[in-house]
């Protein structure tokens, strides 16, 4: 019997080279992304942890001085009677942009799935609030909806449905329904967008079954489409809601966080005390509420997501 030609030793050391530069070559890939993570990202993030342990003022940059007091930050922001009404309309701008920007994605998303001429035209057109800056969304906004000379008053009132201007802005009970009304128009695309690519992934085998079957629309949407987009929705909502949470550019452009703080959020709270009242450290302590909150969001997102996933699988 022949003995086996062992490999020689360059094709050994060939071979462990290789082996060393698969994971040197991926590590190199990510090592930049990694770079800009940790200075964009996490260091402003153990910045603003650190922050919301002292006591930072606008003294602070010339003095040097912030001395470390502890939870005391924390403690002032979750007493305020400011924090519990941020906190209550954070939560009903939230729940309220959520609700419409959903309802109106779905509607539009279920009236594009239809080939109709134009559609895709139409789309392209749907996307555009949602790639406009917000602070030019906001300021348009805020002139359409002026009491005096807003073009919405004016139409409601060729109309004769009010006889004088309605206080959209300057109202408590009118503005917090605005910037919700406006945030809502700024989130509609990325839902339909969203929802409608949900809808492509569903069979039209499923379909053409139930209709077979003498299922009407209603039947077939509860049985056949909503099942198969439920995973899909939940993303949407799951991302919706980490980004309604810290929306500032919208409330700031179009009310200011007034009036009587009647559209105060936690995010522009934090803006108020960090920039206008220069309490920095109190400011930290509020945005990393949002933090904790927006993390918690971002684990459920990675599980409905998960979910969504094998969801598309079982049905492939």
């Amino acid at each position: 019997m022949r003995s086996r030609r062992r490999p020689a030793p360059d094709t050994d050391r060939r071979t462990a080279r290789a082996r060393l530069r698969e994971p040197l070559t991926r590590w190199m890939f990510l090592a930049p992304a990694g770079v800009y993570l940790a200075l964009f990202f996490g260091y402003p993030v153990v910045e603003n942890v650190v922050m919301s342990f002292r006591q930072y003022t606008a003294t602070t940059f010339y003095t040097g001085a912030a001395p470390y007091v502890g939870l005391r930050n924390y403690a002032d922001v979750l007493t305020s009677d400011l924090f519990t009404k941020a906190l209550v309309t954070t939560v009903l701008f939230t729940a309220g942009s959520l609700a419409g920007q959903f309802a109106l994605g779905l509607a539009l998303a279920l009236f594009f799935r239809r080939r109709f001429p134009l559609s895709g035209v139409l789309r392209s057109l749907l996307l555009l609030p949602w790639l406009m800056p917000l602070a030019v969304s906001g300021a348009t906004w805020r002139s359409m909806l002026d009491t005096d000379t807003g073009v919405v008053n004016d139409a409601l009132r060729h109309l004769h449905l009010v006889s004088s201007g309605v206080p959209w802005l300057t109202g408590t009970s009118q503005a917090l329904v605005s910037v919700v009304l406006v945030n809502v128009w700024v989130g509609v695309p990325f839902n339909t967008a969203i929802l409608y690519g949900g809808l492509l992934d569903i069979p039209p085998q499923l379909y053409e079954a139930a209709r077979i079957d003498g299922a009407g629309p209603v039947t077939t949407f509860r049985h056949v489409t909503w099942p198969l987009l439920r995973p899909v929705a939940g993303v949407v909502l799951v991302l919706g809601v980490m980004y309604t949470l810290r929306v500032l550019d919208v409330v700031l452009v179009v009310t200011g966080g007034g009036p009587a703080d009647a559209t105060e959020t936690l995010a522009t709270r934090s803006y108020e005390l960090s920039f206008r009242q220069f309490e920095f450290g109190r400011g930290a302590a509020t945005g990393n509420v949002l933090i904790v909150v927006s993390l918690a969001c971002a684990l459920l997102h990675l599980r409905v997501d998960r979910r969504a996933r094998l969801g598309r699988e079982a049905v492939r």
